[in-house]
């Protein structure tokens, strides 16, 4: 816009400059020829070429000049009528005063391509570090969102450039601040709960073994022992929850390891083994996740309840209604036992449990339901990690 401002400035500049110099020419020449009666410095008398409007101003008694565009430069015109009804008039195309203009343009498109080319690669500069500052923000946001509380923005998108995206970071660190403040504060309240719980559950547990044998009795053992699980998982929950659970590694055989466990925890399941694994893991955290597994096939799924080991994977399989969408999309959640046609007996908490114990053995567990046409069900499978 300003080269444009110039050469339009710069060309105006000429062509009143070129009009001057035509009008002093042209009175010039009409003087000379009033006194001596001949044309000088190019002058014609009624010129054939002469442009309409300036021979209509110049028949009125006016001295005027006009500019007539060319293919090149502009030519310049003065008309100044003289005694006898006739017209004095001359031209000029100045190219060498509109070679300049040239010239001009030349430095102007040259410097404004320069302009230009610096902008935009500033531009490009700024904004692509924006974008990777912003990238990186987003990612480390997205591992808070997966639960990692510990993770900051601020030090995941380096420096301290006081930008947006610098208050930006400060902004969801103060909140993933807020959120692990409010968690913890969650889990120990759940912990007081649960400790301050089990001395009355463990005296209900005496008083039980006292009551005479009938069927009152049996239900007050049987409810005695459900409350009694629930407190022990709330209390293991909280442990996970706190980070500060540690794994006992050993190597183990994963197929033999699962046949023995699995005829302890569902003798009715069916164990196949494609291929066999050592993982190093700890047993006993593994056989709870297992058992977990295989509880919630039990309580929600229908049967054959099939586990297949292939190399460091185990898969638990059911063939019932398949896991609610909520879990496939959020994971599962503590004191939420599915949806209607999965509801039953349990708690609710075997596969946060489950998914806990996984996170601390390293390991992955996913969630999926089979295909129709496959027969349908729900199908948990757990990865370990390699020896």
């Amino acid at each position: 816009m300003l080269s444009l401002v110039v050469h339009n400035a710069a060309r105006a500049s000429m062509i009143d400059n070129s009009r001057d110099v035509q009008n002093e020419r042209v009175q010039f020449a009409e003087r000379i020829y009033e006194s001596t009666g001949r044309l000088t410095i190019n002058a014609r008398l009624d010129d054939p070429a002469l442009p309409a409007p300036l021979k209509h101003l110049a028949q009125k008694g006016k001295r005027a000049t006009y500019v007539q565009q060319t293919s090149h430069s502009p030519v310049i015109w003065a008309a100044t009528p003289v005694p006898g009804g006739r017209i004095i008039s001359l031209h000029a195309g100045f190219a060498d005063t509109f070679s300049v203009l040239t010239d001009l343009d030349q430095a102007l498109t040259a410097g404004s391509a320069a302009v230009v080319g610096g902008s935009t690669a500033l531009g490009v500069l700024i904004g692509g570090r924006l974008s990777r500052r912003l990238r990186k923000a987003a990612e480390a946001a997205g591992r808070v969102a997966d639960g990692e509380t510990d993770v900051r923005v601020r030090d995941a998108i380096g420096g301290r450039v006081r930008d947006e995206t610098d208050e930006l970071a400060r902004a969801i660190d103060a909140m993933a601040d807020a959120l692990a403040g409010r968690l913890e504060a969650e889990r120990r309240v759940t912990a007081d709960i649960a400790h301050e719980l089990r001395t009355p559950v463990t005296g209900l547990v005496t008083a039980a073994e006292l009551l005479p044998p009938g069927r009152p009795s049996e239900l007050v053992h049987d409810r005695v022992a459900v409350l009694r699980t629930l407190i022990e998982d709330v209390l293991e929950v909280s442990r996970l929850d706190g980070a500060a659970e540690h794994a006992d590694l050993q190597d183990v055989a994963l197929g033999e390891f699962v046949r023995r466990r699995v005829v302890v925890a569902s003798p009715s399941a069916h164990v196949a083994i494609r291929g066999d694994a050592v993982v190093r893991t700890d047993p006993r955290r593994l056989e709870r996740v297992l058992a977990n597994l295989l509880a919630n096939a039990v309580r929600h799924g229908k049967p054959p309840i099939e586990v297949t080991v292939d190399g460091p994977s185990v898969q638990v399989r059911d063939y019932g209604p398949g896991f609610p969408d909520d879990l496939l999309r959020d994971g599962p959640s503590r004191f939420r036992t599915g949806s209607a046609d999965r509801a039953g007996s349990g708690h609710g908490l075997g596969l946060t449990i489950a998914v806990g114990q996984t996170r601390v053995l390293g390991a992955r567990l996913t969630f999926r339901n089979a295909p129709p046409q496959d027969g349908g069900g729900a199908i948990a499978e757990l990865v370990l990690p390699g020896e």
